[in-house]
């Protein structure tokens, strides 16, 4: 392939590069460039190398010599992050559309031909193409579910897809005067996204074709995993008060909002922030307390996590102590347990109920939440054991619930079936609304542990006599919900088994471990009667047909 002699007047679109630093990267990005279906001369590359010290200088130019009627490239010294490049490349664009694509990732081969078409027929000002990672990069996946010619800045999805690796028209991005802000190290693009999405007629998603591969270099030294935690606040900041310069205040930026609370002011307080000296503690805290004081509405609140709330409300009180042991006591022994109260759940992070930091209730209690992997990593197998009565016999548990307070409504059941594979990740689940559970058979009591960290639910629970295997799970109730739990037995014996129900026709209980590690019970009689003939010849010949198959 070769450059065109004459580029168009008027490209359909100008690709922004902003260049420091990236081969060997750069040329999969720029080879994806001229590569594109949308053909080269209705394609514009304006690539600026901003002070490279490594071969992307050159390789720009190698490209600009191949390609001279496509590729435009400026030499500039460093400037110390992208909106200066990206800057200086818009005022050179020519493009009816721009797009702006990381130096380091590349395109599929259509993206631009489909983007441009759906920008065309919808009148989209923006459109947003399908983005993966490559490399262990993390992409957000919820936003392409589907095409759509017309989503709103205000639903839950495009707020936390603010990088401007998408198609813009150029006219809306003239008209208003859009730039990048250059005292940002980090995040230059999301002033320039949210207002462009702000003042658009119409955004548009591209998802049934991968336009965007957002490449994680082999060293991580993308920008975005370079910035301190004060350069990643001040610039957090910075985009917070953009956004409410262009939202009045309500649900609207609420939503845009709800971003950066829950992304880069949630990753400000994970688990490194404890290693951090105690002045940047101090500071990161006292810029948290600022945002919190001046965005965090009751109705924002509440729809975060409740680790993500209490975290940021800690912080906002200054609580450097209480948040640093809620972070390391996390890390090392997972959520803490869940207390319940008149049927409202709090998780007793350090905090709760401190009569000295006098924080509300709510910025501990679960709102809204679905739990279940809290619940099952808090649920644990004891002991178990066989107690037989004459000829009855019973199985006797105790299980280390996460729950305090009012427990009552902990039970243990033997339930028939397998759970929905929909709870295996969480290895538990929420019972649906309106779902009616039989009474609970057998005895239950319930007492706090030494630790005061949880509660022991003991259970003797009867056995039929009659042929069934059945698994071992907790029911509690929780914050307005019905939990499912499976009773797992790692590391746990199981009792052996146990013939009951007489001489004449005695009857045999076993316990055991599922291949997922889930408590199974099964009963059965001693001697079940012989298969006939033909049903033996029936079992063989199922048998070899799976033999086949596998």
């Amino acid at each position: 392939m070769t450059g065109r002699p004459d580029a168009p007047a008027v490209p359909d679109v100008t690709v922004v590069v902003a260049v420091y630093n990236t081969m060997p990267y750069l040329t999969e990005c720029l080879n994806s460039l001229v590569g594109q279906s949308i053909g080269l001369d209705r394609l514009e590359v304006v690539a600026v190398d901003d002070g490279s010290t490594d071969d992307s200088g050159a390789e720009l130019d190698r490209f600009a010599e191949r390609f001279p009627g496509t590729i435009k490239v400026v030499h500039q010294p460093n400037s110390g992050g992208p909106a200066m490049p990206s800057n200086r490349a818009l005022e050179l664009a020519t493009g009816r559309y721009v797009y702006f694509i990381g130096s380091d990732d590349y395109l599929g081969e259509e993206a631009l031909e489909r983007m441009v078409s759906c920008a065309d027929a919808n009148g989209s000002d923006v459109v947003i193409g399908k983005m993966v990672g490559t490399n262990g990069r993390y992409v957000r996946q919820s936003l392409y579910k589907a095409n759509d010619p017309d989503i709103s800045l205000y639903g839950p999805e495009l707020p936390f897809a603010l990088a401007n690796t998408k198609l813009f028209r150029r006219d809306l991005v003239e008209r208003h005067k859009l730039r990048f802000p250059e005292d940002m190290p980090v995040g230059s693009d999301q002033p320039f996204t949210i207002e462009a999405c702000v003042r658009a007629r119409k955004i548009s998603v591209v998802a049934d074709y991968t336009c965007y591969y957002a490449v994680k270099r082999g060293d991580a030294s993308n920008i975005t995993y370079r910035a301190n935690h004060l350069a990643r606040l001040r610039c957090t900041a910075a985009i917070m008060d953009r956004t409410a310069e262009l939202i009045e205040a309500g649900p609207k930026r609420d939503a845009v909002l709800k971003r950066h609370f829950t992304w880069e002011l949630s990753k400000l307080i994970q688990d490194d922030f404890v290693g951090l000296d105690d002045e940047t503690k101090r500071d990161i805290c006292a810029g948290i307390t600022h945002l919190a004081d001046t965005y965090l509405t009751d109705p924002l609140s509440d729809s975060l996590p409740v680790k993500l709330r209490a975290r940021l409300r800690l912080a906002q009180r200054g609580a450097v102590d209480e948040l640093c042991r809620a972070i390391t006591e996390e890390a090392e022994h997972g959520a803490p347990p869940f207390h319940l109260e008149d049927g409202r759940a709090f998780a007793r992070y350090p905090g709760f109920r401190d009569a000295g930091l006098e924080l509300p209730d709510r910025c501990f209690e679960l709102v809204g939440e679905i739990v279940p992997g809290r619940l099952a990593n808090k649920t644990a197998l004891v002991e178990s054991e066989w107690v037989q009565t004459g000829e009855d016999l019973a199985l006797a548990l105790t299980i280390r619930i996460g729950v305090l307070g009012d427990t009552g409504s902990a039970v243990v059941r033997l339930v028939e079936g397998a759970m929905p594979k929909s709870a295996d990740k969480a290895r538990a689940r929420r019972l649906p609304d309106g779902h009616e559970l039989p009474p609970a058979q057998g005895e239950f009591t319930r007492e706090v542990t030494d630790d005061g960290n949880a509660t022991l639910l003991r259970a003797r629970i009867p056995l039929a006599v009659r042929t069934v295997r059945r698994g071992v799970r907790v029911f509690v109730d929780v914050a307005g919900g019905t939990y499912e739990i499976p009773v797992r037995g790692d590391g746990q014996p199981m009792p052996l088994a146990r013939k009951w129900h007489g001489e004449t026709d005695p009857y045999r209980a076993t316990a055991r471990l599922n291949t997922k590690g889930r408590m199974v019970i099964s009963t059965g009689p001693l001697h079940p009667p012989k298969k006939s003939l033909g049903s033996r010849l029936r079992s063989r010949l199922i048998g070899a047909k799976r033999s086949k198959r596998k």
